[in-house]
């Protein structure tokens, strides 16, 4: 008998234990966020997959729907407060925890802009000279003792210097080391020469993400500006964006991104600094913004906890220099709590735009996506094997960027 209990209790407890863990109940109520932050005004559908209801703790979250598996919240005035989840409206599954923010206003971009930066430093592009401790990707900050900050100014100290050995400052792989190297004289003109290729500048084409109305900062390209040789990030000394006017287009093809051509030298005015190039794109402050003539008094922010899979829109310049609005579906959304270069994938799905450049090509990166009538992201990459698809950036980690710059030049 107490043998047939055990086995009876042994069952029911494993019942028990696969149910806590494996029941659809149980999964989706794990499911639930823990916390979410929303603008004022957002609206959030929450797919929960069981049948619940949803109870608002404090009036900065109104429940607008909840039915069966779907709940819609409405983000009301700043504030915090928490909802609770219960299922069939009567057992409480899952609380969630909700901070609303006041809305913040941008101006969205979506104007082709050149991009001319020079490093601080330079950066050694071909490490081909044997024997001379360097590697491509370094970045040379003195030579002799003095600072470098173009290839002509490397050139004539090294040109200039007495001996054939050369103390270099340099930075590698984040860390600043010296570096003592010989210096081979020419025999064209007999100038001392250290063997190696170096860059101090680039230029390019973008697109402009948006302008912040009351600071004028502003951020573009969503990801960083890196060398082509090299691959490695370089180090702004100082830049500026230019206007730009698209010129052409080469078209994606499968294993091989299209690219915008842009024509932004000739002309050269310069609209906007250039602070900083970081891996989440270009950041500075603008003199003279381009207007929207889509969105003049701008667009609200859009929280990345209220993205979602279906319709939504780009911004982007692909022909002259007029921006121009296409449509997208967002088919995949990343819950982050950090930034990343790929929060959302999205398709291109606006026939214009498919003829024109195949879906997202080079250049199009920066520009803002928007969904709900909110800016929520920028374009950063392209699938190389497949044009009309590529990733997004949530524009949060985005705006944290440019804030941290803005403090930082009110606090100088």
């Amino acid at each position: 008998m107490k043998q047939t209990v055990r086995h009876g209790l042994g069952i029911a407890l494993s019942a028990m234990a696969f149910v806590c863990n494996y029941s659809p109940w149980v999964r989706n109520a794990a499911a639930l966020p823990d916390a979410l932050t929303l603008s004022s005004g957002q609206q959030l559908v929450v797919q929960t997959g069981l049948p619940m209801r949803v109870a608002s703790a404090g009036g900065a979250v109104s429940v607008l729907a909840s039915q069966d598996e779907r709940v819609t919240l409405s983000a009301e005035a700043g504030g915090q407060t928490s909802v609770t989840f219960s299922l069939l409206g009567l057992i409480p599954v899952h609380e969630t925890r909700v901070n609303v923010v006041e809305a913040r206003r941008l101006i969205p971009g979506g104007q082709a802009v050149g991009v001319a930066l020079k490093t601080r430093g330079v950066l050694v592009v071909s490490d081909s000279a044997k024997g001379r401790l360097l590697r491509a990707g370094d970045v040379i900050l003195s030579a002799n003792g003095e600072t470098v900050e173009s290839a002509k100014t490397l050139g004539a100290v090294i040109g200039g210097a007495q001996s054939d050995t050369v103390r270099l400052e340099v930075m590698r792989g984040g860390q600043t080391i010296t570096v003592e190297t010989a210096a081979s004289v020419d025999a064209a003109d007999g100038r001392r020469k250290l063997g190696v290729w170096v860059r101090d500048s680039t230029a390019g084409v973008g697109t402009l993400t948006y302008v912040d109305p009351q600071t004028g900062a502003y951020g573009a390209l969503g990801h960083a500006i890196v060398d082509a040789d090299t691959g490695k990030l370089l180090d702004a000394r100082e830049g500026a964006i230019l206007r730009a006017n698209i010129v052409g287009v080469a078209k994606g093809q499968s294993g091989r991104a299209g690219e915008l051509k842009g024509n932004f030298l000739k002309e050269g005015r310069q609209i906007g600094s250039l602070l900083e190039n970081c891996e989440y794109g270009i950041y500075g402050v603008m003199r003279d913004a381009p207007r929207s003539a889509l969105y003049p008094e701008g667009l609200s922010v859009g929280s990345r906890s209220a993205v979602h899979t279906g319709a939504a829109s780009i911004i982007a310049t692909v022909e002259g220099d007029e921006p121009r609005e296409y449509g997208v579906e967002i088919v995949r959304c990343f819950p982050q709590s950090e930034p990343s270069q790929k929060g959302m994938v999205l398709r291109v799905t606006d026939e214009r735009l498919l003829h024109r450049t195949g879906g997202i090509v080079q250049g199009m990166s920066g520009s803002p996506i928007l969904q709900d009538g909110r800016i929520i992201g920028a374009v950063t990459h392209v699938y190389l094997s497949d044009a009309t698809q590529g990733y997004g950036m949530y524009i949060e980690w985005m705006l944290e960027k440019s804030d941290a710059l803005d403090a930082e030049a009110q606090a100088a």
